[in-house]
């Protein structure tokens, strides 16, 4: 039982390094440090920077995943299911200004490993299709390349809404740049 704690605690504080600082600052002896453990008692349960990062961006879609299910078990609104799925990215600008995890290892694609990477597109495809399945709700006349291209336009306008609000430290820049997603017609 401690194992699979110790486990889960060195994905708890890998998270937050990340989100915060980005792959790159992902440190076994940082996290070994606030786990006050040795450094090996980390790489025992992660071999490698990459089969962290790996883990950490596969628990990350899969709780995502199963969140966004959940939501779709709440309304058929699409504004309702929009305005639920923008607050999420909105409460980790909230939470120290953080970004979203997956959205932060992207933009540093080429220093991460495949590994991580594929977790990383996995991401993007399960946030993309339920996406595409909100657009249905809003327009269910559209067809699946009409749908698809809409979804990855919302998906990239919340995560770069992200990514400047985060980088100006100002959760305004966000709320600006859905609004007028919203105005244009690209979210409900």
């Amino acid at each position: 039982m401690a194992s699979t704690d110790t486990k889960q605690r060195i994905l708890e504080i890998a998270r937050g390094l990340v989100q915060a600082q980005g792959y790159n600052a992902l440190s076994f002896r940082d996290i070994a440090a606030r786990l006050g453990i040795k450094g090996p008692a980390v790489h025992h349960h992660y071999p490698t920077k990459g089969d962290l990062g790996a883990a950490l961006a596969r628990e990350y879609t899969d709780s995502g995943a199963e969140m966004l299910e959940q939501l779709l078990k709440t309304s058929e609104d699409p504004t309702v299911l929009l305005d639920a799925y923008v607050a999420i990215f909105r409460a980790a600008l909230l939470n120290g200004n953080r970004m979203c995890l997956c959205g932060i290892m992207a933009a540093e694609q080429e220093a991460l490993p495949e590994a991580v990477r594929s977790e990383v597109g996995r991401f993007t495809d399960v946030n993309i299709a339920w996406l595409m399945r909100v657009v249905e709700m809003d327009d269910p006349l559209a067809g699946v390349q009409k749908r698809r291209q809409r979804a990855l336009a919302m998906f990239a306008a919340i995560e770069g809404a992200q990514l400047v609000a985060r980088g100006r430290r100002d959760i305004g820049l966000f709320d600006n740049a859905v609004m007028g997603c919203r105005q244009a017609g690209l979210i409900p």
